[in-house]
C-alpha cells in the first residue's frame, strides 16, 4: 500500500522494492541529538546506510521534542541498523547528560565564589 512507501526519490541500490520497504523498525530519538548522530543536515546518513546497508528516513513528530527514525531493509540489516542506532543515541544523550552536569556544578561553583 501507498501509504508504507518512503518519501524519498533516492532508494539505494541494497534496499529491495518493494520487500524491503514493507515492515521498516522505528525508534524514537531526540531531536536534539541527531546532529551528533548524523551530522549537520544528516551528513552522515549515506555513510550509515551504505555501511548497515538500510534506508533512513527521519519524521518529527510534531509538538514533540522527538524524532522517529524509520529504518528500511532487509530484515537482519533493519534489526541490527536499529540496534545500532540506539546504542548510539543513547551514548550521545549520555555524553549531552555528563556535559550539562559538569556546567551546572562550574555555574554552582561560580555562585558559591
Amino acid at each position: 500500500e501507498m501509504g508504507t512507501m518512503p518519501r524519498r526519490k533516492d532508494i539505494p541500490p541494497w534496499v529491495k522494492v518493494p520487500e524491503d520497504l514493507r515492515d521498516p523498525e522505528v525508534l524514537q530519538v531526540q531531536t536534539a541529538l541527531l546532529e551528533a548522530m548524523f551530522g549537520p543536515g544528516g551528513s552522515r546518513i549515506p555513510y550509515i546506510e551504505q555501511v548497515s546497508r538500510a534506508m533512513l528516513e527521519l519524521k518529527v513528530l510534531e509538538s514533540s521534542n522527538l524524532t522517529e527514525v524509520v529504518v528500511y531493509g532487509n530484515y537482519l540489516y533493519k534489526l541490527r541498523t536499529k540496534w545500532m542506532l540506539q546504542s548510539m543515541a543513547e551514548r550521545h544523550r549520555l555524553r549531552q547528560e555528563r556535559g550539562m552536569l559538569r556546567l551546572e556544578d562550574a555555574m554552582s561553583a561560580l555562585e558559591l565564589g
